[in-house]
């Protein structure tokens, strides 16, 4: 993509009303506005509100909120580029069901009050290989995630990457959480359904290549600080 493209795309992403992007300033240290009046100041309903962190295009976004018109969903990412096609969809669609917010996912809890999310998807994050601390997993941020979740709130993580999905499900173990399901194959064992089976641009590539995709949920039910499980990830990649 050009840097022309990216500049035109910036550009129109400040005259999408579903998309919300604070600056650094607005949530370093401090909470932004909007924190615990999503449904009051931007889906003027009641309804669950569920997050997918790390939505890139908001492929996965757009597809639950089509599928689940009785919740809202907002999209998070950092990549204004990406969360362009997500928010132009939306927008010209008039999904009222639907945000996008453009802000570091260090940043979540200027954001999300107590209790405000009933759902977390974490959908083909970067597994990190060499720097743990960085997993959309890592206890560093499940504690995070723990602060606005409700208590029986459930954290999806689909994902190519068996490395990721082996160390989630060894901390999940090691911290005594909620196991709701782990599947190392979804599309082999025959789970993925309806919305299992929702494909990214990402993983349409990597079910090209041969590469099984794999489904964990759980719920953060430990209220002490969580930590890091006694796992290594040996050949995994």
């Amino acid at each position: 993509m050009s840097g022309k493209d990216k500049l035109k795309k910036f550009k129109e992403n400040e005259t999408f009303d579903c998309l919300i992007q604070p600056t650094t300033e607005d949530v370093l240290g401090k909470d932004y506005y909007i924190k615990g009046k999503w449904n009051e100041y931007i889906f003027k309903n009641n309804n669950p509100v569920v997050v997918e962190l790390g939505c890139g295009k908001g492929e996965y976004t757009i597809a639950l909120a089509l599928k689940y018109p009785d919740k809202n969903f907002i999209g998070v990412d950092i990549k204004g580029a990406r969360l362009w096609k997500g928010a132009k969809f939306a927008y010209e669609n008039k999904l009222q069901n639907v945000a996008f917010l453009r802000t570091r996912i260090e940043f979540i809890e200027s954001v999300f009050d107590k209790n405000e999310i009933s759902e977390i998807w974490i959908t083909f994050a970067d597994p990190q290989i060499k720097k743990a601390k960085r997993r959309l997993t890592h206890p560093l941020f499940l504690n995070r995630y723990k602060n606005f979740l409700k208590e029986t709130g459930v954290v999806h993580l689909k994902t190519d990457s068996q490395l990721l999905h082996e160390y989630t499900l060894a901390l999940a173990r090691e911290n005594d959480l909620t196991i709701i399901e782990h599947n190392n194959d979804i599309y082999g064992s025959g789970r993925a359904d309806e919305i299992l089976s929702i494909k990214t641009h990402y993983e349409s590539q990597f079910l090209a290549k041969g590469m099984p995709i794999t489904y964990l949920s759980f719920i953060i039910n430990n209220k002490k600080q969580l930590k890091e499980p006694d796992w290594s990830q040996g050949d995994l990649r």
